[in-house]
């Protein structure tokens, strides 16, 4: 598949736009680790491939395991993960496929177990960061590698 537009080219107060919310992100006290996870479990239900790479990659540099990384897509079933990080993915899953049933309140009321409300926030917010860049990566079919997203 061939390139289509770019956004950064087209319309670059956009990007500088969802490159302020990346920027922000990096600021939050989310770890890096659970910011790549997410990352990475939004891209996979998106089916956004440039984006599944980068954060795998990104993933990797920061000390996760070949192992987690590939247990990702089925987290539910695999030992490998925390509770918090079990919490993490099912907000992930519910903000990204928020046209099933959005963030419920039994997921909510279990994050609220383990994140406090400056925390869970940023989990959100990250979700819908990802969210969007997968949308963005998906619709103008960016495969090559540009800038970290």
């Amino acid at each position: 598949m061939k390139q289509r537009i770019s956004i950064k080219d087209v319309q670059p107060n956009a990007y500088k736009a969802m490159m302020g919310f990346e920027k922000y992100m990096a600021e939050t006290t989310l770890s890096k680790p659970h910011r790549e996870m997410i990352k990475i479990r939004a891209s996979q239900l998106n089916g956004c491939a440039y984006c599944i790479q980068l954060h795998t990659a990104d993933a990797r540099k920061l000390g996760e395991t070949e192992q987690r990384i590939y247990a990702l897509s089925a987290w539910r079933e695999s030992p490998l993960f925390t509770d918090e990080e079990r919490c993490l993915l099912q907000i992930t899953e519910e903000v990204t496929l928020i046209a099933n049933h959005g963030l419920t309140d039994a997921t909510y009321q279990k994050a609220k177990q383990f994140f406090d409300d400056v925390r869970l926030s940023e989990i959100i917010m990250q979700v819908i960061t990802i969210n969007a860049w997968n949308r963005i990566a998906i619709s103008t079919r960016m495969f090559h590698e540009t800038e970290n997203i």
